[in-house]
């Protein structure tokens, strides 16, 4: 049945104000992106190689190294735990925090615990939990959705910001200067930081020969964060091991430069475990939960080289559906091409309305062109969209393609439609034979139809002596 497929609609529906954030948003860091790396960088592309080798021989011995790093965090200090799905996650995060009589917490950034819907999940069993981040406390006080994975209101402007600080009483007056904003949430934020019994983090890599792992910020919110409580916790997807510390020399590089233009990430911490008796402050009781939830799904499947992902979000901000439609469109905590790969594999079996996904793409490859892990995204898409075919699993919007094929397949129809196609250029739409094929042409844009000639070109040719 051919329609409109659910990001299509939300283009469409999308304010012009929205799009313009998203689009401008997404563009700035593209163009940063691709300055910082070819300035530092003779070959990048050798390096995001070397990235996505060290990477894949990680997957392929994922069950070694995360031994490994289980011993490594545990020798350190560290409390591991292991959950299969989002609700054992949920879960045992609860179960710890109810160990250590935690009512107040602060959380750093986590896409991990945005897709498990962590924060919810403790405030509806009496844990105050607050974003940390800018960012994701915006999202929190307006009970949004983050729209990106590294900025998570790049689909707001700062007036819209202004607003929900007035409307949620972080301050008394408006103000939509940045610098102003920055300060008022600082403000908030501090009194919290202080008011905590815990914190909850992410994880960007966890070396596995030393237990060590590593957190990336760029408002220090996670040291903030750590400092006054005595308990931390961080929730890890399993593709996050990497074999050894030298490694990070490869993928702190990349990250920054591709996350946000930067050489480096301004706050790079490396935590190794609880604080020793000559640190004045830090957490005593560290956990590190390591979640699966549907990742040995997506690690079994023609897909996993999904796994290499670092939530860099340089798909995103290159990727023109995306600037159309904006992350929210994806209807998933991950949007934009890797989103379109790794939503429908993780969260297929449960949410089957996401099986149209893999086809929010142009497959034009510039998500695979800026991936620092040099992931084939326009491949995977394909393999989904040929999964979906095999396996008829119904997508909104899909095309049936065996008309085309009876045409394609049919010299004499092929030449009549040829011929006739030049027809269309001076037909409106309203002409469309049924309604969702005038609804599908209402929504795009078509070249005008130069078909026909060529046939006549290459039968003069044959009958003209050729020199």
């Amino acid at each position: 049945m051919i329609g409109i497929q659910p990001i299509d609609q939300y283009a469409r529906d999308i304010s012009d104000e929205k799009q313009a954030s998203v689009i401008d948003g997404s563009s700035k860091g593209t163009d940063k992106r691709y300055t910082v790396l070819h300035k530092d960088y003779s070959d990048p592309d050798a390096l995001r190689k070397l990235a996505a080798s060290i990477k894949d021989h990680t997957l392929h011995h994922l069950e070694d190294y995360l031994a490994k790093a289980e011993q490594s965090l545990t020798a350190n200090g560290v409390n591991v735990h292991f959950a299969a799905t989002d609700e054992d996650a949920r879960q045992t995060i609860l179960s710890i925090l109810r160990s250590h009589e935690v009512t107040q917490l602060t959380k750093s950034k986590s896409m991990a615990a945005e897709e498990i819907h962590l924060n919810p999940f403790l405030i509806e069993n009496g844990v105050e939990c607050l974003e940390s981040d800018l960012g994701e406390f915006i999202i929190q006080l307006d009970g949004d959705e983050p729209s990106h994975i590294v900025k998570p209101i790049i689909h707001l402007n700062r007036r819209d910001i202004a607003k929900t600080f007035l409307r949620e009483g972080v301050t008394d007056q408006y103000n939509d200067d940045p610098e102003t904003i920055t300060r008022q949430a600082r403000v908030h934020l501090r009194r919290k930081y202080m008011q905590a019994q815990a914190c909850i983090t992410g994880a960007n890599f966890v070396c596995a020969d030393t237990g060590r792992f590593a957190l990336v910020t760029n408002e220090g919110n996670s040291r903030f964060g750590m400092a006054p409580v005595p308990v931390h916790i961080a929730l890890v997807g399993i593709e996050k091991i990497i074999p050894e510390e030298k490694d990070l020399a490869v993928f702190l590089n990349l990250l920054g430069r591709s996350a946000t233009g930067q050489q480096l990430t301004v706050y790079t911490e490396f935590i190794t475990g609880p604080r020793s008796e000559n640190q004045p402050d830090g957490p005593e009781h560290v956990h590190v939960v390591f979640m699966d939830n549907g990742r040995t799904d997506v690690l079994a499947s023609n897909c996993k080289e999904i796994l290499r992902c670092i939530r860099c979000g340089a798909c995103q901000n290159v990727c023109p559906v995306y600037r159309q439609a904006s992350g929210h469109a994806y209807r998933s905590t991950y949007g934009g091409p890797v989103g379109a790969v790794l939503s429908p594999i993780l969260f297929g079996s449960r949410f089957p309305e996401l099986a149209d996904l893999p086809k929010a793409s142009s497959l034009c490859g510039a998500c695979n062109e800026v991936c620092p892990v040099d992931i084939p995204i326009p491949d995977l898409l394909l393999r989904l969209r040929d999964k979906a075919k095999r396996e008829s699993i119904p997508s909104a919007g899909a095309i049936p393609m065996s008309p085309f094929a009876t045409l394609a397949t049919s010299p004499a129809l092929w030449r009549t439609a040829m011929t006739m196609s030049k027809a269309m250029n001076h037909l409106p739409i309203q002409v469309a034979p049924i309604k969702p094929l005038q609804d599908w042409l209402g929504q795009r844009t078509l070249p005008d139809s130069h078909g026909g000639d060529f046939r006549k070109w290459m039968h003069s040719r044959k009958s003209t002596p050729q020199a």
